[in-house]
This record gives C-alpha cells, sequence and structure tokens, in this order.
C-alpha cells in the first residue's frame, strides 16, 4: 500500500471514526519514522495518532485495526475515561469495536535465531540469538540437561 497524504490519512482516520464510535475525529494524525516496534501510538498530551509508516507500506491488512485501536485510547481518554491498555473500559470498547489488542510483528523484521537447544528431558526447545553454555545453564521447566540442536 502507498502511504497517503495528511489530508486522506486524516480523512480515512475520521471515515473509521465515524463508522465504529459513532464519534468525528477532530484532531491530527502523522506518520513517525522513528516507532520501531509498534504500529502507532496515541498521544494524550498533544491529542495526536502517530502511525508507523512501515506497517502502512508492509501489512497494509492491518492498517484499519491499528487505527481503530488508537481511535479507541483517543476517544476514551477524550470523555475522561480509561484510556490505558489496562483498563476495563478500554478493553471493553477494543471488543465492541472488533479492535486489535496488540499488532502482529513486521514481515521485514522476523528475527531468525541462530542458535536452538533442547532440553534432554521434557524436549523444549529454546531459541536464542547468542550461544548458551550447556554447562552452566539448565531447563527452566524441569532443570533437566539442554544440547544443542542446530546452528
Amino acid at each position: 500500500m502507498e502511504l497517503l497524504k495528511e489530508k486522506e490519512l486524516h480523512k480515512l482516520v475520521d471515515d473509521l471514526s465515524r463508522t465504529f464510535f459513532d464519534k468525528p475525529f477532530k484532531h491530527e494524525v502523522r506518520y513517525n519514522t522513528r516507532l520501531r516496534t509498534t504500529g502507532g501510538r496515541y498521544i494524550p498530551s498533544l491529542r495526536i495518532i502517530e502511525l508507523n509508516p512501515k506497517y502502512v507500506k508492509e501489512m497494509a491488512e492491518e492498517v484499519e485495526g491499528i487505527i481503530k485501536h488508537e481511535l479507541c485510547h483517543y476517544h476514551l481518554h477524550i470523555e475522561g475515561k480509561g484510556y490505558k491498555h489496562g483498563d476495563p473500559e478500554f478493553k471493553a470498547l477494543l471488543k465492541a469495536t472488533g479492535s486489535p489488542r496488540h499488532c502482529q510483528p513486521l514481515p521485514s523484521s522476523a528475527y531468525q535465531f541462530k542458535y536452538s537447544y533442547t532440553c534432554m528431558r521434557c524436549g523444549h526447545i529454546y531459541k536464542r540469538k547468542r550461544r548458551v553454555d550447556v554447562k552452566k545453564f539448565r531447563c527452566g521447566k524441569c532443570r533437566g540437561q539442554l544440547s544443542l540442536s542446530h546452528e
């Protein structure tokens, strides 16, 4: 998906706000290239929604869900209700609007683990990016001995 211009992006957010929340979106929405691990964020003090442009480009099907999630924060904050992730009002609004709780990881940022260790007792697999000293560390589930599966 191509990045939308500022006015088109605001129109998209306003349309989703009117469709799912029956309320207009009156503040600013913009892209933030510094976002790394999240699809978007809501800044309560400025009443701004920021979106990660990588998600818009790579995962166009997720963008509507990300915007709805941020709109849940926005509308609850405007109304003076609990807008944080742990608040019951936030969880209820997410469920009512069909918004996702978390966004999927980007396909381009999928990390390749270099080492894989298997517990010799229970068979649990541990994936690590750094090598582990199997003489020093044990399985966290059953305290069994670990063995290097493959590199």
